[in-house]
This record gives structure tokens, C-alpha cells and sequence, in this order.
């Protein structure tokens, strides 16, 4: 099956996501290709900027670097920079407490997989990285997509777009392979909308505290739009 994983820097969630995920394409049979959405944009105040109409916008601004990598820039294989850059910026960002979002921050992290730092600067030249990240951030909404992690399944011509799972911390190994089972079990159903565990005082404790790089990390206000 194939998977497009939209996904924002900027979410503790994504990254736990992404981590369940490939390691559920190591034990099952699934292409992941990483796509962007942001949440920037998605939970936007009325009156407020749009992230491209900011010199630097935190989750954007670091998806236009990506969107360069997949294009082919610092001489990886696109989608599989894409990857790499994501799994160190999220590790840096959500395990290891970095401030990744800065121009600084990210240019660290091209350094840390091999590509030239001057990249960043070339990125937020290119007004078309603009685009890219809008086409696949503008694909998820019209699938009814609002948050990250969003997942588009493809087996043969069905797409079924899912958000979640939401999970911390990620499963590993078989127990990745299994949880993924029940996820591609969801296309079975097309009209199965939503199956949701309440989340109780240690259940809040434990996120926290999984959390806790991310939170003491982060600049900004979270923000989440109510969803119908």
C-alpha cells in the first residue's frame, strides 16, 4: 500500500506518527512518500498573516527547505531527504529540546544529514518553495484533512485519507506492523468516521511528560481550530 504522510515539523504527535511509521514499513509492505501541511495555516486568526506572507514562518519555513531537498537539491534522492531531513529535525526538536525552527536551527540540521547549509538561504530565495508546500498542505484540506498527522491510503485506485494515529510512544518492531494492520483495516469501512479512547488524568501525565523537549523548545501558542 502506498502512503502519503502529511506531516508539520512543528507536531509532537506527527513526529510520534512518523516514528510508528517507518517502522511499520520495515515489517509490512508500504511506500511512505512525506508530504507537508501546516498547521500554521490551518489554525490561522482571522486578520493574522499567512505563514508565506512572513519572512520566516516557523513549520512553513522549514517545509520550503524540505520541498527543495525533494526537488533534488543537495544531491539526495527527494523523497528519501525529505525523510531524513524530518527524522533529524523532529528527533532534534521533540527529543533532544533544540529550537530547530530558526534559520539557524535548520541549517543545522542539513548539516547534520550532509547537505550544505546555504541551502536554507536558497530555500526562502525561491518563492516557488511557496507553492509546493501549499499544493500538498491544499490536497490534505480537500480530503477533508485538518491536522498532522494526516495519512492519504492508496490500494490500487481507493484513497482513504485518516488522521492519526495519535500514539506516544511510537511502537516498535511487530507491534508496529500490527498497529498498522488495524489502521489499513479502516479502508474496509468507508463511512467509519471516527473510534476515539478519552484520555484520562494519567494519560495526561504521561503525554507530558513525553512531551517536555517540545514544550520547554517551543516559541509559540498553540492553537486548535474545533473540528466537526
Amino acid at each position: 500500500m502506498n502512503v502519503d504522510f502529511h506531516f508539520d515539523v512543528m507536531c509532537p504527535w506527527a513526529y510520534q506518527t512518523s516514528k510508528w511509521i517507518r517502522e511499520a514499513a520495515r515489517v509490512r509492505d508500504i511506500q511512505v512518500t512525506w508530504r507537508f501541511f501546516s498547521l500554521e495555516e490551518v489554525n490561522r486568526e482571522d486578520g493574522k498573516k499567512h505563514p508565506w506572507e512572513r519572512n520566516w514562518s516557523y513549520g512553513w519555513s522549514m517545509m520550503r527547505v524540505a520541498a527543495l531537498l525533494r526537488r533534488g537539491a543537495g544531491g539526495l534522492d527527494g523523497n528519501d531527504a525529505v525523510d531524513r531531513f524530518y527524522a533529524a529535525a523532529g528527533r532534534a526538536l521533540h527529543e533532544d529540546g533544540v529550537k530547530v525552527h530558526t534559520p539557524e536551527g535548520v541549517a543545522a540540521v542539513l548539516t547534520e544529514i550532509g547537505v550544505e547549509p546555504g541551502l536554507v538561504d536558497a530555500a526562502l530565495a525561491d518563492e516557488t518553495t511557496h507553492d509546493d508546500v501549499r499544493a500538498d498542505h491544499e490536497a490534505a484540506v480537500a480530503l477533508g484533512g485538518f491536522g498532522v498527522p494526516t495519512l492519504v491510503l492508496q490500494a490500487g485506485t481507493q484513497r482513504t485519507a485518516l488522521f492519526g494515529p495519535v500514539v506516544t510512544p511510537a511502537p516498535r518492531g511487530e507491534e508496529a506492523g500490527r498497529l498498522w494492520d488495524l489502521v489499513a483495516g479502516w479502508t474496509e469501512f468507508p463511512h467509519l468516521y471516527e473510534l476515539r479512547r478519552p484520555k484520562t488524568a494519567a494519560d495526561w501525565d504521561h503525554i507530558g511528560a513525553s512531551f517536555t523537549p517540545y514544550i520547554e523548545a517551543r516559541d509559540w501558542r498553540t492553537i486548535e481550530r474545533p473540528v466537526a
